[in-house]
C-alpha cells in the first residue's frame, strides 16, 4: 500500500510503499493483549517481601508452659497471632517474567502496526530534522499536525536535536527502531515513522 510522506511542516514530500505483510495483516487483539502483559510483567521488580519467622527480632523461648494455664498453647511470641509477629503467606522475592514465543511477539508487533494503519493513525515523515532543537518549535509543529499524543520511531539512532526538543513533552515519546514495541505503540494515539524506521521494521518483520 502507498502512503504519503510528509515533513514536520505538514508538507507532502513524496510517497512510500508499505509492505502488506507488516502493515496490512489482520489485527489480533488477543496477541497484542498477551504481549502487553508479557512486557509489563518483565518490568516488575518483584522486590516486595515480608519477613519470615526466622528474620523477626524476638526470643525463641516458649512464653509459658504447654499445659495447666487454661490458655491456648503458644510456642513463640513471633507467631502470627501476636502483635509484631510474622505475616503469614506474605509476598516473597520473585521474578514475575514469563515466556512468550517469538512468533507471537512478532505477529503482535505486526498487528499493532497494522491497527494504527487501519485507523489512519500512522504517519511517515521524511526525517526528524527540526533545524532548531527547541521544545517550543517542536510543540508548535506537532500542534499544527494535530499530534498531541505520539510515538515517534526513527532509524538505528534517534535524531539528537529532535530527541532533545521532545524531552519535555510528556505525551511525545521517541524511540529508535530496535525499541519499537506493542505496548508503546498502543498507548500513544499517533504513530510516526521515519523512512529509515519503515525500512528497518520491514527488514526485521519479514
Amino acid at each position: 500500500m502507498k502512503v504519503a510522506v510528509i515533513d514536520l511542516t505538514a508538507k507532502k514530500v513524496g510517497e512510500i510503499e508499505l509492505a502488506d505483510e507488516v502493515f496490512g495483516v489482520p489485527v489480533r487483539p488477543d496477541l497484542m493483549h498477551r504481549t502487553v502483559r508479557w512486557q509489563l510483567a518483565k518490568r516488575r521488580a518483584g522486590t516486595h517481601k515480608t519477613k519470615a519467622v526466622s528474620e523477626i527480632r524476638g526470643s525463641t523461648r516458649k512464653p509459658f508452659k504447654q499445659k495447666g494455664t487454661g490458655r491456648a498453647r503458644v510456642g513463640t511470641r513471633r507467631a502470627p497471632q501476636h502483635r509484631g509477629g510474622v505475616a503469614m503467606f506474605g509476598p516473597v522475592l520473585r521474578d514475575h517474567a514469563h515466556k512468550l514465543p517469538k512468533k507471537v511477539r512478532k505477529l503482535a508487533l505486526k498487528s499493532a502496526l497494522s491497527a494504527k494503519q487501519a485507523d489512519g493513525k500512522l504517519a511517515v515523515v521524511d526525517s526528524l530534522d527540526l533545524g532548531s532543537a527547541r521544545t517550543r518549535v517542536l510543540a508548535q509543529r506537532l500542534g499544527k499536525l494535530g499530534w498531541s499524543s505520539a510515538l515517534v520511531i526513527d532509524g538505528d539512532e534517534v535524531d539528537a536535536g529532535f530527541a532533545q526538543a521532545a524531552r519535555n513533552l510528556v505525551e511525545v515519546q521517541v524511540l529508535p527502531q530496535q525499541g519499537a514495541n506493542v505496548y508503546d505503540i498502543l498507548r500513544r494515539d499517533q504513530l510516526v515513522l521515519t523512512r529509515k524506521a519503515v525500512e528497518n521494521l520491514e527488514a526485521r518483520l519479514t
